[in-house]
C-alpha cells in the first residue's frame, strides 16, 4: 500500500525515522525497482544551518522544500551527483528529509549494470555494498536525477513510498558533511537500522 499524504504532513524528525524500513518504488525502462529505506536525515530550516531552507532562504533550487509533505525534492551537488529528499510538514515549513541507503531488494542486475556496467553476480562483496549506500548511489542506481523533482510520492506512479509493517531498531546519531553547520552539526537528526549492511557510515 502506497504510504498517504498525511504520513508526509509531520515533523521532519517523525517523517525520517517513520520512512526507515519502508519502500522506495521506482519505474524505469519498463522495470519496477523496490528498495528498502535504510537510512535518513532530517533537515528543518527553522532551526538548522545545515538546511538548504535555513533563515527562510527561498529560491527557484529550494522551493520544493517550501512546498505541503509528499513530494520529492532532488537536487545536483559537486556538478556531478542527485540527491532525493523527502518533503515533509505543512506548506512553508521548510522541512525535508534526506534518503542516505537503500537496500536493493529486486531486478539486481538492472542497478548493477547502472552503477559498474556489470551483472550482479560479476560484482564482488564489497562493490555490492557499494550499490545504493549512499545518497547519489541509490540516486544512480534507481535513475532519479531531476526531472523528478516535484514528483508527487503518495500517488502510484513512476516514484513513490509504500509502507512495511516490519519493525526495526533504530540508531540516532549525527548528520554527515556538514561541517560548516555550526551547532547544526552536532544534532542527532540521522537515522538508520541497525546493521544494516547498507548503511552508508555506522
Amino acid at each position: 500500500m502506497v504510504l498517504n499524504k498525511n504520513f508526509y504532513k509531520r515533523d521532519a524528525l517523525e517523517v525520517a525515522k517513520g520512512l526507515l524500513g519502508k519502500i522506495l518504488v521506482r519505474e524505469i525502462d519498463g522495470v519496477i525497482l523496490k528498495g528498502r529505506i535504510v537510512e535518513t536525515e532530517a533537515y528543518i530550516g527553522s532551526i538548522d544551518k545545515a538546511s538548504h531552507a535555513y533563515n527562510g532562504r527561498r529560491t527557484e533550487r529550494t522551493e520544493p522544500l517550501f512546498r505541503e509533505g509528499g513530494i520529492a525534492y532532488v537536487y545536483f551537488i559537486y556538478g556531478l551527483y542527485h540527491c532525493f529528499n523527502v518533503i515533509s510538514g505543512e506548506n512553508d515549513d521548510g522541512q525535508g528529509v534526506l534518503i542516505r541507503a537503500l537496500e536493493p531488494l529486486n531486478n539486481f542486475d538492472y542497478i548493477s549494470l547502472k552503477r559498474f556496467n556489470k551483472k550482479y553476480g560479476e560484482l564482488s562483496s564489497a562493490k555490492k555494498k557499494e550499490l545504493t549506500n549512499g545518497p547519489s548511489k541509490l540516486c544512480m542506481a534507481f535513475g532519479i536525477d531531476k526531472k523528478d523533482n516535484y514528483k508527487i510520492l503518495y500517488e502510484k506512479d513512476d516514484l513513490y513510498i509504500e509502507n512495511s509493517c516490519e519493525s526495526y531498531k533504530i540508531i540516532e546519531t549525527t548528520r554527515i558533511g556538514i561541517d560548516y553547520a555550526e551547532e547544526a552539526r552536532d544534532f542527532p537528526w540521522r537515522f538508520y537500522i541497525k546493521n544494516n549492511k547498507y548503511v552508508s557510515k555506522k
